[in-house]
């Protein structure tokens, strides 16, 4: 019974590792997108498209620390 629980906890911490990765992932992404898509709307490229890097980065990281804290 004790590995049926240790797996059990060991498949709940993959799944928290996995979601904090691909929310660091998509923030990242989508506020890439975003910005890519205001330079092109603004015509103010590069700009707009480093600021959405920039704050997707810090987004996705503070998503990341949030998940991995449950572990």
């Amino acid at each position: 019974m004790a590995s049926d629980r240790d797996n059990q906890e060991a498949n709940r911490k993959s799944g928290v590792a996995y979601a904090a990765a691909l929310a660091l992932f998509a923030s990242v992404a989508s506020f890439c997108g975003l910005g890519w898509l205001a330079d092109r709307w603004f015509g103010t490229a590069p700009w707009l498209l480093a600021a959405g890097l920039v704050l997707g980065a810090a987004v996705g990281f503070y998503q990341f620390i949030r998940l991995t804290s449950r572990l």
